[in-house]
């Protein structure tokens, strides 16, 4: 296999205990070159505590975390995003009072030299998220769909390699989810980045994964594809065939 081809995320056994509390339980992950892996279950599987083992802001208590060919178990987050892989938050990342340019720019800060650059690369991700119109505006004074893909443009303007939403369709309407997933299509088709989306709204990750990974009380269910998950009696049970209040 070409190095090309080579998963760009790997976890081995990964483990994060809290006390008596076992978070996540053994844990064997990878994403893959160019994919939108969405990563779900029901609430309390183990869904944040990944997403932050991954990102470093978590040490996992035993196993191994491999990103782009490198042992990064018990990396900083700082040095895990130096090698290509950056995070959004829950609840965002944007700085209210800043405008959308500003806010953008300082997702330039650590990769990008000289202003006349970093400002090229905000307006090339102003353009891909539908921002232009914006760029002077206050991030806070925003809609709610467009603060949510503010908090993209920070992460996304460092141009990583692996880029992890966590739940960025959280209190978006149809059109505003609608946009968002043809952005996330854009930035794998048109930039090669791979997505890691944590996500509750189902029929979102459905429709724009390449594969799910479903995790239940923070051990691995299954993993497949869309219509794979679908089909899945383990994940009907588990999850899929229950109402959720998301």
């Amino acid at each position: 296999m070409q190095a090309a081809q080579q998963p760009l995320l790997i976890t081995k056994g990964l483990t994060r205990r809290f006390g008596g509390l076992v978070a996540v339980s053994n844990l064997d992950l990878e994403i893959r070159p160019r994919e939108i892996l969405g990563l779900i279950g029901p609430n309390g599987a183990g869904k944040s505590t990944t997403f932050n083992l991954i990102s470093g802001f978590y040490k996992p208590t035993s196993g191994k975390l491999f990103i782009f060919g490198e042992n990064c178990t018990g990396k900083s987050p700082l040095t895990i995003s130096r090698l290509g892989l950056v995070r959004t938050f829950q609840h965002g990342s944007l700085m209210r009072s800043m405008t959308v340019s500003d806010n953008i720019l300082l997702g330039t800060i650590h990769g990008i030299k000289g202003a006349a650059k970093r400002r090229e690369r905000v307006a090339e991700t102003a353009e891909m998220l539908g921002l232009t119109p914006y760029l002077s505006d206050e991030a806070g004074n925003l809609p709610h769909g467009l603060q949510r893909l503010v908090s993209i443009g920070i992460a996304f303007a460092a141009r990583p390699r692996l880029l992890c939403l966590d739940e960025p369709l959280t209190g978006l309407n149809q059109t505003e989810v609608a946009n968002t997933l043809t952005v996330l299509g854009r930035i794998r088709d048109e930039f090669s980045c791979s997505v890691l989306l944590v996500e509750h709204n189902m029929k979102a990750v459905m429709r724009v994964c390449d594969r799910i990974v479903v995790l239940h009380h923070g051990q691995h269910l299954a993993t497949g594809t869309p219509a794979e998950i679908r089909a899945d009696k383990k994940v009907i049970d588990a999850y899929l065939g229950h109402r959720h209040e998301h």
